[in-house]
């Protein structure tokens, strides 16, 4: 890979110890172009530097890593967030691709092995879930989207909601969306609305997992 291929990334992990296992794993591929500490000292450093992706622990001091993944997705919605966190539990995991938008998760005990294809994955525009917690979300997914069985299949819905279904699940936001599809913000909305009622679905996270669920998007 040439220097002007490499992917610029940022690493967000109060322990520098492990700040520096990660830096030298990521080192073949890419670049880190700067560590922080603290999830505020992160949010600064993406918008100061705009690294593709953003490698952010989910326990830091301050705001921790999913309210930084969330003002990171405001401020620089050009950078991908990979979560990286201790814990698999799958409430962590809906919470993280639901309000924080992020396009990863990847345990930590995985992180040695998987750190490099989830970075590859996030910066092409797809979704990362570790490989260790991958199951665990499926059967929740599953469990989920079974309360669903009498609303409309996905066919139901038209074309262009399809459209913004997958985007959505894909961590776009409204402005993206709108963007993207050559919508005005208002029409885009609209159609999410239409998703939501014709699919009987409350949230974000719901809208995530009925996408997953009917394979509108793929988990890496």
């Amino acid at each position: 890979m040439q220097s002007s291929e490499r992917i610029r990334v940022l690493l967000a992990d109060d322990h520098r110890i492990l700040r520096e296992a990660l830096r030298s794993v990521l080192s073949a591929e890419c670049d880190v172009v700067a560590e922080a500490s603290s999830g505020e000292q992160a949010v600064q450093l993406v918008a100061q530097l705009k690294p593709h992706v953003a490698v952010v622990d989910i326990s830091m001091p301050g705001i921790g890593g999913l309210a930084a993944a969330r003002q990171i997705r405001r401020r620089s919605p050009a950078c991908k967030v990979l979560v990286l966190s201790q814990y698999e539990d799958e409430e962590y995991v809906l919470e993280a691709f639901g309000e924080a938008h992020v396009a990863g998760y990847l345990v930590k005990t995985d992180a040695a092995s998987a750190l490099l294809d989830a970075v590859r994955a996030v910066h092409a525009g797809r979704r990362y879930i570790s490989p260790s917690i991958a199951p665990v979300v499926l059967n929740r997914v599953n469990f989920a989207t079974s309360k669903l069985s009498t609303a409309p299949a996905t066919d139901h819905l038209t074309r262009r909601e399809s459209e913004v279904l997958k985007l959505i699940a894909e961590g776009a936001t409204a402005k993206e969306v709108a963007s993207r599809l050559g919508l005005s913000p208002k029409t885009a909305q609209a159609h999410r609305e239409n998703i939501k009622r014709k699919l009987a679905l409350r949230t974000t996270a719901a809208m995530v997992m009925y996408a997953i669920k009917h394979k509108l998007v793929r988990l890496d």
